[in-house]
């Protein structure tokens, strides 16, 4: 195909948009397949959904990129021809389909990545409720889309007369349309608010639960770039449809990109120790029993404190050293997505496990001070 129209204007905005957005989202996500694979050898389930929704991503700027260049943004009496007008609709109506599942991918892989670290049952539940929300209004919105004219080939034909069909009321293809962006919303604040609650309860200082709590709740930026497209989406009763609808186009690559773009960034917290450290701890998969590499080293400003993995703060900063034994007895929870591909990561691991043949684990420190030896 050659090149019909400049790319100027909000055809200029859809391209760049989509381009930044684009590459943002692919370095994030290669940072967050070297920390899962390399840094802690813990490539799980959540981290093979966000590679998918990547792709996904990747194929929607790539037709965004496509489409803008010729004509998606500009006006019907810009188009030399009916075939150049129906391509610029063919790839509208892909872009579509590629965001949906881009996006609904995005979130459910964020909400496989939460349910590592639930342990309450109300919590549990709440993160599959959503899961199962943003599947089924993802397959709802992905049919009417496809379904939207008859025969689906209408969608980009209806301008040229020698073609018929019908296609679905615009009124109820707005209510649908609200009503998906309305579940998006809440189902994006609510992976957001969510970490607040499942770290409230861990054993740490303030400041690191803050710290954690907002790295975690990253996942909630999308739902910014969906209320700002609301009031947009009335747009799609033009006329110019390819013309009105760009801010449409724009803030759906933005949504799409800052999710998978957040929750990557949620699982990037060991890659700043190993930058810091420069070398990796090697501990033993306690179920498994094979050899995983993780690293959680101590910063080096405390390395004069901290001799050996052995020393508690090493795992644990929330014990004072100088309170001497602490015994932590946990019991492992099942998980659907537990095998020995997991991507369980502990906070604080463990790097002496005493497992016991009924599944509880027994950690018992003994902590003395100089003083107190003498």
């Amino acid at each position: 195909m050659t090149k019909e129209l400049p790319l100027v204007g909000h055809s200029m905005a859809i391209f760049a948009s989509s381009a930044v957005m684009l590459g943002v989202s692919v370095v994030a996500v290669a940072m967050r397949c070297f920390v899962r694979s390399y840094v802690v050898r813990a490539f799980g389930w959540d981290d093979t959904l966000m590679v998918i929704a990547l792709a996904l991503f990747v194929t929607l700027t790539i037709s965004c990129m496509i489409g803008s260049d010729y004509g998606i943004g500009h006006n019907v009496a810009d188009f030399p021809s009916f075939e150049a007008l129906k391509r610029a609709l063919l790839i509208w109506w892909l872009n579509q389909q590629f965001y949906i599942f881009a996006s609904a991918v995005a979130k459910v892989s964020i909400g496989v990545a939460l349910l590592r670290l639930a342990v309450k049952r109300s919590h549990r539940i709440i993160v599959w409720v959503i899961i199962s929300i943003v599947v089924a209004i993802a397959l709802m919105f992905w049919l009417v889309l496809l379904f939207d004219c008859k025969p689906v080939s209408y969608f980009w034909n209806q301008v040229d007369m020698e073609h018929s069909g019908t296609c679905t009321s615009i009124n109820t293809l707005l209510a649908i349309a609200y009503f998906y962006s309305s579940l998006t919303i809440v189902c994006d604040l609510t992976l957001g608010i969510l970490p607040v609650f499942l770290v409230w309860d861990l054993q740490m200082n303030h400041r690191t639960k803050i710290a954690v709590g907002g790295i975690l709740s990253l996942g909630a930026v999308a739902s910014v770039a969906v209320i700002i497209r609301i009031p947009f989406l009335h747009h799609y009763a033009d006329k110019e449809f390819l013309y009105s609808t760009y801010q449409i186009a724009v803030w759906s690559v933005i949504e799409t990109g800052l999710g998978i773009t957040a929750g990557s960034l949620m699982t990037l917290r060991p890659l700043f120790r190993w930058f810091l450290d420069g070398s990796i701890s090697y501990g033993r998969n306690a179920r498994s029993g094979r050899t995983s590499s993780r690293k959680y080293p101590p910063s080096k400003s405390h390395s004069h404190e901290l001799n050996s993995i052995s020393n508690p703060s090493y795992w644990r900063p929330d014990i004072d050293p100088g309170k001497g034994i602490v015994n932590t007895v946990s019991s492992p929870r099942s998980n659907a997505f537990d095998d020995d591909n997991s991507s369980q990561e502990a906070l604080y691991p463990d790097p002496s496990p005493i497992i016991n043949p009924k599944g509880v684990t027994v950690q018992q420190t003994f902590d003395q001070v100089i003083s107190e030896r003498k």
